[in-house]
């Protein structure tokens, strides 16, 4: 069996070297070889970019190993949801390559699940350590996903952020959940309110506001010169008194390697076969 730390992929090489550290991580707590995979995309990154060791996509990467003669493959899918578009569409690739390579069993483990407990438990750990570490007290907090086409990811923030109101208690004035981005249209209303919206309305337009963002690495979105950072910085521009912070993002936390080797450890036995 060949077991992968599985991600959505990005062209930002500090992305891929966080998932290495995570299958390091998780591989050391369990005893198991776990492999850094992403599904699209970082197999583009230079390797001089990542110490010379290029990374792998998901299909050449169980194609190399159907070639080498494996035909058993489990997946830890690390990603904010399992039931988005990007899980769905990675499920779909895995079953076009099963029916051209004749048929192989691929298993996949429960990932960062049950995804509201883990989610905001981490979440909320990501808060109170940005609260710890600036002297903040009682800011308002924003749960920030990316936004998408499927609603159950839309479910599964305004569930993120309730459990965190709910850990955070009185240390935290308001918590609201908010998108990046939205498709356009009536029909995807669930993404809002949007971020750089929310960032205008009562509660959050003023005063201490840590943001904490449903994503798992650094990349276009998420990191120091991301979308978020800049859509904060613009917001404090235009509102004299906002002060924005940012929580670390979920996946680089320990609680995330903790959650992800524990559902390896059990899953692993007996796996659940696409």
């Amino acid at each position: 069996m060949r077991i992968a730390l599985l991600d959505n992929g990005s062209l930002e090489p500090a992305a891929h070297r966080n998932l290495r550290a995570v299958a390091a991580a998780v591989a050391a707590r369990t005893g198991l070889p776990v492999e850094a995979v992403s599904w699209r995309h970082s197999d583009r990154i230079p390797p001089g970019d990542l110490d010379g060791a290029p990374a792998r996509a998901l299909v050449p990467w169980m194609r190399a190993g159907l070639r080498e003669g494996e035909r058993e493959f489990f997946l830890v899918l690390f990603l904010v949801s399992a039931e988005g578009a990007i899980a769905t569409a990675m499920r779909a690739e895995i079953d076009e390559l099963r029916r051209a390579e004749g048929g192989f069993a691929c298993g996949f483990a429960a990932g960062l699940a049950p995804a509201v407990e883990a989610l905001g438990e981490i979440s909320a750990a990501c808060v109170r350590d940005a609260m710890a570490a600036r002297g903040l007290r009682r800011p308002s907090v924003v749960v920030v996903d990316h936004g998408g086409p499927v609603r159950a990811s839309a479910r599964l923030r305004d569930e993120v952020a309730a459990a965190v109101r709910t850990r955070l208690g009185a240390a935290a004035a308001s918590v609201a959940a908010a998108s990046l981005e939205s498709p356009d249209g009536p029909d995807f209303a669930f993404n809002r309110p949007l971020f750089a919206d929310l960032l205008g309305a009562p509660d959050f337009g003023a005063g201490d506001v840590v943001i904490a963002p449903l994503f798992l690495a650094p990349g276009r979105h998420a990191g120091d010169d991301g979308d978020l950072a800049r859509i904060a910085r613009a917001a404090e521009g235009r509102t004299a008194g906002l002060r924005c912070h940012f929580a670390g993002l979920v996946g680089a936390h320990p609680l995330t390697v903790e959650i992800l080797a524990r559902n390896l450890r059990e899953s692993v036995p007996a796996p659940a076969v696409l």
